[in-house]
């Protein structure tokens, strides 16, 4: 009996056809797969990457007596930012993003945790509310506090007709001003991160410990503001490091009178032309941002921050 198989048979096709095809296709696919991802990783290196390292190495040039930069080492540079002006300027920002992420947690926190509470129509209408403001521009909405912080703008209007004040108050271009901008800019950020983190929460174990025994206050301590604590934390890094930068709002609010490091690093850049000692600034400010969020990493347990995935 003649036992030799012939090339072309069905058994041939089987025994090494399959896996030819199956190697073929796995490498059809890790070709597509690796083209489709090609253009992030260029996009990542051009813009990413690419300006946070230039601005790395001019942090350590020296500024040119006209214009541009010497190609010379310092650490001068970083050595100015210890100065008393610039501290205290680093002070001011820090006071400013403390109390402005403070207030913005105590309107924020409820408002995104009630909100997670809603029927699913209702949360549509409430994300709708709340981004109707950002197809705005940012500038066009806070010229719009101007018209309501002005002497005998809107506010006073209204507390004058009431009868609560007799003369127009001096509102405008003030630090109060300038908090409740950075406030009005900021707490949607708050509000989207904690109602994604509560919106996750399993209500039933707050239910749980109300059957245990738990009074309301109890059950919201132990349970829901536990288990809503990233999203709460997550909230006050996307307030307090953009409000150490937004640099317009002073501008606008404040009238030069609130000066931020986002203001410093602005006139180091347009008007002293000192764009190495801007660069340093830029990475120290940079080095606070990465901080925040490996506290926050610790603290919360969790990678990426709620409300942006």
């Amino acid at each position: 009996m003649n036992t030799e198989i012939r090339r072309g048979s069905p058994a041939v096709l089987m025994t090494g056809g399959e896996p030819r095809k199956r190697k073929a296709s796995f490498r059809r696919l890790f070709d597509a797969a690796t083209i489709s991802v090609v253009p992030i990783y260029v996009f990542t290196l051009l813009f990413v990457v690419g300006p946070l390292v230039y601005m790395v190495v001019l942090s350590f040039l020296k500024r040119a007596e006209t214009w541009g930069v010497l190609r010379e080492f310092t650490w001068a540079n970083y050595s100015n930012i210890l100065k008393p002006v610039y501290l205290k300027t680093f002070y001011e920002s820090l006071k400013l993003a403390s109390f402005t992420t403070l207030f913005v947690a105590l309107v924020g926190y409820p408002f995104g945790y009630f909100m997670a509470r809603l029927t699913a129509v209702w949360k549509r209408r409430m994300m709708l509310l709340l981004m109707i403001p950002f197809w705005t521009s940012s500038l066009i909405r806070l010229y719009g506090w101007i018209i309501i912080f002005r002497a005998n703008g809107t506010l006073d209007n209204i507390l004058m007709g009431i009868g609560l004040t007799k003369a127009p108050l001096k509102l405008l271009y003030t630090y109060s001003a300038v908090v409740v901008g950075m406030i009005y800019a900021l707490v949607p950020f708050m509000i989207f991160a904690v109602y994604s983190s509560a919106e996750k929460l399993d209500w039933q174990l707050v239910e749980a410990a109300r059957d245990l025994g738990a009074t309301p206050w109890q059950a919201f301590i132990t349970v829901s503001f536990r288990l809503t604590l990233p999203g709460l934390l997550s909230g006050v890094v996307l307030t307090f490091i953009p409000s150490m930068g937004l640099f317009f709002i002073a501008d606008i609010l404040g009238g030069n009178k609130v000066i931020l490091v986002g203001n410093l690093i602005q006139e180091q850049l347009m008007k002293a032309r000192n764009w190495p000692f801007a660069a340093a600034l830029s990475v120290v400010l940079m080095i606070l941002t990465s901080i925040m969020i490996a506290l926050y990493r610790k603290v919360s347990g969790v990678k990426d921050l709620e409300g942006l995935v």
